[in-house]
């Protein structure tokens, strides 16, 4: 079994936005950080779900069963419901429909916030690191 923790954090909405990945497998962890590109917040947590799904067809893992753990209910209601009437949100639903027959057993779970602590800090770690912050356009206080 593999349990995947997921988050994303976002700068302004849209914005900037990070995803974090904590991959939890019988053989170790990994922790990884994404650049998710200039999306909502809730195209952020869909695109980082996408990223850990496609993280293990990748690494051929896809016949165990699979865990992910999201703090994002829109999006574990969306798959869940295997429904969205949000135009935004409907190719992230096509895709994930795609990638998931490949699955024998994949679960979408929702997790609170304080669960998902891990997920939480790579994706802020992710922020950091892909849109730094300059400095040089920081107002300064006399």
């Amino acid at each position: 079994m593999l349990r995947i923790y997921v988050d994303a954090a976002t700068k302004g909405n849209p914005g900037p936005s990070g995803g974090g990945i904590l991959y939890i497998a019988f053989d170790g962890h990994k922790h990884l950080h994404l650049d998710l590109g200039i999306v909502s917040n809730h195209e952020a947590e869909f695109k980082v779900l996408l990223a850990a799904i496609k993280l293990v067809l990748n690494n051929q893992q896809h016949q165990h069963t699979v865990i992910l753990h999201s703090d994002s209910k829109v999006v574990s209601q969306t798959i869940a419901k295997n429904y969205t009437g949000n135009p935004v949100f409907q190719p992230y639903l096509e895709e994930f429909q795609r990638l998931e027959q490949h699955f024998t057993l994949l679960l979408v779970k929702w997790v609170p916030e304080k669960q998902n602590k891990g997920a939480d800090q790579l994706a802020r770690q992710a922020l950091k690191k892909y849109y730094p912050i300059d400095k040089s356009k920081k107002k300064k206080t006399p």
